[in-house]
């Protein structure tokens, strides 16, 4: 019985010392293209979320009397105007948008919501189609010049983040938990406020 019980034991080790010695599996390396194309699937989710949570009671609020700022739905609108302009660029295809003034033009919910949704399907096409091969292409016909492929797609995620930082404050003000706040938590098991209103426990300020 004893050897019995000496022998399991002694596979048991070796399973073990077996199994750490086995070497991790090697994680896909991080290129320039999937790091943009990651960074512009999260901002995508974010912008969706926030142009979502705010009523369209709220669309044309704004946290200040300055007649520059825009209203809430104006933002979006100017996110999908840029959206239209890069992405059209990238992908070789006339801007659908060309001579539109979206701020001014869509004045419901329904409408911006859906035009954001239009550019974010034509930058779909955008991002899919960088590459190692062609991150590094000249595109033409912009406001700054030849200009590279992945230049382009990271400087529209840099100005889609710029505005969702512009976005939660608006949405904070009208205490609604901005998305990046309640994704964050919601995958570290946490609650983000029921609903989308009120601030989730522990979430950081200002996000």
């Amino acid at each position: 019985m004893m050897r019995v019980l000496s022998s399991g034991a002694a596979i048991v080790v070796m399973a073990t010392a077996a199994s750490a010695q086995t070497p991790p599996a090697q994680q896909p390396p991080t290129t320039i293209p999937i790091a943009i194309q990651r960074a512009y699937a999260t901002i995508k989710t974010n912008l969706t979320q926030a142009a979502d949570k705010m009523p369209e009671a709220d669309y044309g609020f704004k946290p200040s009397t300055m007649p520059e700022m825009r209203v809430y739905g104006a933002l979006f609108s100017h996110i999908a105007q840029s959206q239209f302009g890069t992405c059209s660029l990238v992908n070789g295809v006339p801007n659908p948008m060309q001579g539109r003034q979206l701020e001014t033009e869509l004045t419901t919910k329904a409408q911006i919501v859906a035009a954001l949704a239009q550019s974010f399907a034509l930058c779909d096409q955008a991002y899919a189609s960088l590459t190692d091969a062609n991150a590094t292409e000249l595109i033409t016909g912009g406001r700054g010049g030849p200009t590279a492929r992945a230049a382009l797609l990271a400087n529209n995620v840099t100005h889609d983040n710029e505005m969702a930082g512009t976005a939660y404050v608006y949405l904070r003000a009208k205490n609604i938990v901005p998305p990046s706040t309640e994704n964050a938590a919601a995958a570290r098991g946490g609650g983000g406020g029921a609903g989308g209103r009120g601030r989730g426990a522990g979430a950081p300020p200002g996000q």
